[in-house]
């Protein structure tokens, strides 16, 4: 009876080794990788994400990891079709990433449909956590009212009360826009004028001499990416700083710095979720994804995406399986508040917005940088209580998840 025992005893154990061993997540990652916004996103989410994989792999030999990945180049029917495709044909759990909020809300609509998981890294509109808020969309870097929160309150609180927009014409554009404009109002500011223009903008000239000759203390730049470098380097060539007109920009990358050369950039402050060089930690892993990434430093979307991965991951163990994604997202929301190695003091709340600490950061001048990507001085950190926009907000802009 002992030997049958024990021989039962082990095929047991086999038998639990198997299922272990069978435990597989299958993700997809979309992103702009070729386009007005891939430098802070595209390969770098891509490379931080296989990061992610390898090191929870490595913790968790029993867990397999696929990924998918997929250029939706900023198009919402595009990346909408690609997570449908995805969800219903290649057994893709989660989607990570998607510029262009446009874009990241029709994947979030879709991820709800299907029942699975959007961690949002690279989209800011507030409606992801707002009116279009889902038990299925976690969104975990920046957004526009903590861009805005940190930008135009410092240059109110430095006597600009007239204002001028320039914004991109679409989803993020809208909402940062209608955003700005609370802040600037209810700050005792005014809004004298504002243009659009369309995503992916060459020639700013027609837009910046509007937003000069209306005599605005600040011109707030709307837009992101490859916009705003080239609005910033245009401005100065129109010597609109010079002039006395404060030029204030929401949406400041890592890579738009170093693409605009600090004699440019220098002096630009702006809010920013994370910088490679904060402390050990996110150096650590800065140098590890620098070496996959010639020697590029991640920016904050980038890092975003290990960060989220890793906390998907270890969700979907604690939830048993990928297959319910709004049984996962609560896993995430029921671990609290902890200690994310990249981003801080962390909490996924019960609108999907994850929570960290926001650094208010100044970029530096040519004599301040000790080289390549000692671009940033943080000036300030802001608690997440602070730093993001309250529930009630959420729930007053039409979010059903908040009680």
């Amino acid at each position: 009876m002992k030997i049958i025992s024990m021989g039962l005893s082990v095929c047991l154990s086999a038998f639990a080794g198997l299922a272990q061993a069978q435990t597989e997540i299958n993700v997809g990652l979309i992103s702009d990788m070729s386009g007005v916004y891939s430098d802070f996103a595209g390969k770098g989410s891509v490379e931080a994400m296989n990061l992610a994989i390898e090191d929870f792999t490595a913790a968790h030999p029993e867990v397999k990891i696929t990924l998918e990945t997929a250029d939706h180049q900023n198009k919402p029917d595009l990346a909408s079709n690609i997570a449908r495709e995805w969800y219903d044909q290649r057994g893709v759990d989660a989607v990570f990433d998607v510029t262009a909020s446009s874009a990241a809300l029709a994947v979030s609509a879709i991820t709800r449909e299907k029942n699975k998981v959007f961690m949002a890294t690279n989209a800011a509109t507030n409606a992801l956590t707002g009116a279009e808020c889902s038990p299925n969309t976690v969104q975990w870097t920046y957004d526009s009212w903590g861009m805005a929160r940190g930008t135009v309150a410092p240059t109110l609180d430095g006597g600009a009360k007239s204002w001028y927009l320039i914004v991109v014409d679409y989803a993020f554009g809208h909402n940062a826009r209608d955003v700005a404009r609370d802040l600037i109002e209810t700050g005792g500011g005014e809004v004298v004028g504002e243009v659009m223009h369309p995503l992916n903008s060459a020639d700013f000239s027609s837009y910046l001499l509007q937003a000069q000759a209306s005599g605005a203390d600040a011109i707030a730049l709307l837009n992101a990416g490859g916009d705003t470098i080239n609005s910033i380097k245009q401005a100065g060539e129109f010597g609109i700083t010079q002039s006395g007109q404060k030029l204030v920009t929401l949406a400041i990358f890592l890579t738009d710095v170093r693409a605009m050369g600090l004699e440019v950039a220098q002096g630009l402050t702006f809010p920013t979720w994370f910088y490679w060089d904060l402390n050990d930690q996110t150096r650590a892993f800065s140098e590890r994804f620098a070496e996959r990434m010639d020697g590029a430093r991640p920016t904050m979307g980038q890092a975003a995406n290990y960060s989220a991965a890793m906390l998907y991951f270890e969700s979907v163990l604690a939830a048993g399986s990928p297959d319910d994604g709004a049984a996962v997202v609560t896993a995430m929301r029921d671990k609290g508040a902890y200690e994310d190695p990249l981003f801080g003091e962390t909490e996924i709340r019960i609108d999907g917005r994850a929570t960290h600490p926001i650094y208010l950061a100044r970029a530096k001048t040519p004599d301040q940088s000790s080289g390549d990507w000692d671009f940033y001085e943080i000036l300030r950190t802001v608690p997440p209580a602070e730093g993001n926009m309250p529930l009630e907000a959420s729930k007053a802009a039409g979010c059903t998840l908040v009680p």
